[in-house]
C-alpha cells in the first residue's frame, strides 16, 4: 500500500503564493501517476495536475501557467507550487496516486484564497 500525507494548505491572497507537499511512503515502486485533485464546496472534484512516473505532465485549463507539479525522487514527495492565486482556487486540495494494486488518495490540505 502507498500512505500519503499532504501539507502546505493556508489562507493566501488573490495573486499569492502556496505551495503545497505530498509525501509518499510504503510501495511507492507501484505509483504510475501522482498528482493533486481538488474539490471546492458544492462541486465536484477536479484534476488539477499529474505526473507519470516517466515525468509526462498534465494539468487542467484552469491552472495552466499558474501552478507548476514537480517530484523529487529521493524525497518520495510530489509538490505543487501555486502562483497567482485566485479565489476561485479555494478547495480542498488532495495528493492522488495511481498504483498498480489501485488509486490512494490523501486526508486533503484547505486552500483559501481571499481577494
Amino acid at each position: 500500500q502507498v500512505q500519503l500525507v499532504e501539507s502546505g494548505g493556508g489562507l493566501a491572497q488573490a495573486g499569492g503564493s502556496l505551495r503545497l507537499s505530498c509525501a509518499a511512503s510504503g510501495s511507492t515502486f507501484a505509483v504510475t501517476v501522482i498528482g493533486w485533485y481538488r474539490q471546492a464546496p458544492g462541486k465536484e472534484r477536479e484534476l488539477v495536475a499529474t505526473i507519470t512516473r516517466v515525468g509526462n505532465l498534465n494539468y487542467a485549463d484552469s491552472v495552466k501557467g499558474r501552478f507548476t507539479i514537480s517530484r523529487d525522487t529521493a524525497k518520495n514527495t510530489v509538490y505543487l507550487q501555486m502562483t497567482d492565486l485566485k479565489p476561485e482556487d479555494t478547495a480542498v486540495y488532495y495528493c492522488n496516486a495511481e498504483t498498480i494494486f489501485g488509486s490512494r488518495q490523501g486526508q486533503g490540505t484547505q486552500v483559501t484564497v481571499s481577494s
